[in-house]
């Protein structure tokens, strides 16, 4: 994940050459039922996790027990899906700034969430923090974090946390994690670091995660696609803080209790 490079680092009109560690940065090339479909670029760790929660998240399967096959040889992958016939169109590059092209923005396509999940603020700040404890992101600020927690006995647990150059990459992971160990995403929710844009939205909405919460901020197009899907949207979570903008039904809101 990590490359040391050289650098002239620059301190109060004082310049010393030296080393900085930066974040890994590159291509993964996807190709489905031997029919190239994108070139991603990610972060190196967690690539069958990203694989398996993109094809997911972009409709290309609906369960991983459509994935007949998942070979991976250094920077790519090769997928067979159940459904030979199913036809695939080749996307662009997936640069880390952003998102691919989402197959869902026809509202006609657009998921619904179904869940009776709540969660409280509590856990909601609980969640922002523990992924911000990441020594990638304190090392490089390069990456962004994603955290996927559920609940067991009225509690919150951590089930998996990615790191990824991309905020998409990262959620991609998180979700292709949990489609490999069977996790009922209806009773889970996301912690990110990154803005909450429509793209995110809708991979949480077709993965049925019913609630994302970020320390940034989010988007119109997010809120709306949100409103129609089911999926409650939390931003700006920082301290005791937090901006609810959708479906806030499923919040509860207590008094925080700390150590």
């Amino acid at each position: 994940m990590l490359k040391e490079v050289k650098c002239l680092k620059i301190h109060e009109g004082a310049s010393v050459e030296t080393k900085h560690e930066v974040v890994k940065e590159e291509p993964l090339s996807l190709s489905i039922n031997g029919r190239h479909f994108v070139t991603a670029m990610i972060s190196p760790k967690m690539k069958k996790e990203f694989v398996i929660g993109h094809l997911f998240t972009e409709g290309i399967i609906s369960g991983i027990e459509e994935l007949e096959s998942l070979q991976l040889v250094e920077n790519i992958a090769r997928v067979l899906i159940t459904n030979p016939l199913k036809v695939v169109a080749a996307r662009k590059t997936i640069v880390s700034g952003c998102g691919g092209e989402s197959s869902f923005l026809d509202e006609s396509k657009l998921p619904t969430i179904k869940s009776n999940l709540t969660i409280d603020a509590c856990d909601l700040i609980a969640g922002v923090r523990s992924i911000l404890g990441s020594p990638m992101h304190r090392i490089t600020g390069g990456v962004h974090l994603v955290g996927l927690f559920g609940k067991r006995d009225h509690k919150s647990i951590r089930i998996c946390i990615s790191e990824d150059i991309g905020r998409h990459n990262a959620l991609d992971k998180v979700i292709g994690y949990g489609l490999i160990n069977n996790t009922d995403f209806e009773q889970t929710f996301i912690a990110c670091t990154g803005r909450i844009s429509s793209e995110m939205a809708l991979k949480c909405s077709m993965a049925n995660i019913p609630v994302i919460a970020s320390r940034g901020a989010t988007t119109s197009l997010a809120i709306e696609l949100a409103e129609k899907t089911g999926l409650c949207i939390i931003g700006f979570v920082r301290g005791e803080r937090m901006n609810v903008y959708t479906n806030r039904y499923r919040t509860t809101f207590s008094k925080p209790e700390y150590p």
